[in-house]
């Protein structure tokens, strides 16, 4: 892992959620854009050396659809960034942890993203986050 990229916070109103961030904690925000393979729309922002990832689910089908109506608005995931997804999956595997999805799903800005089931690390949700190079 070579640095927490970004967290990942679920919210029913992006816009809303958006201001208060920009207006009340004077984050910078950088983009907005729909992940139509998870099933959200996200904004990033600028909080330093972290961004943070609104998420706002498209539907009632999903993970952060999901997440909201069990436990609320809030934290839904921290991401780890990694240089090769596939290698450190395939590490994680060798190590008995359990990943979410078989392959990377195409995450925002063209990314590559796994999860690591929260099971085996302590009820966290962790993301293996693969920045596209015009992510960089």
């Amino acid at each position: 892992m070579e640095k927490v990229d970004h967290i990942g916070i679920a919210v029913n109103n992006l816009e809303q959620k958006i201001t208060y961030y920009t207006e009340i904690l004077g984050l910078k925000l950088l983009n907005i854009e729909e992940v139509p393979s998870q099933n959200v729309r996200v904004a990033f922002l600028d909080a330093g050396n972290v961004h943070i990832e609104l998420l706002e689910p498209l539907s009632d089908e999903g993970a952060i659809y999901k997440h909201i109506q069990k436990r609320g608005e809030g934290i839904q995931h921290v991401a780890f960034k990694v240089s090769d997804i596939n290698h450190k999956m395939q590490e994680l595997r060798e190590k008995n942890v359990r990943i979410l999805s078989e392959q990377p799903v195409e995450g925002a800005g063209g990314s590559k993203a796994a999860f690591i089931h929260p099971k085996d690390s302590f009820g966290v949700l962790y993301e293996l986050y693969e920045k596209s190079s015009k992510g960089e």
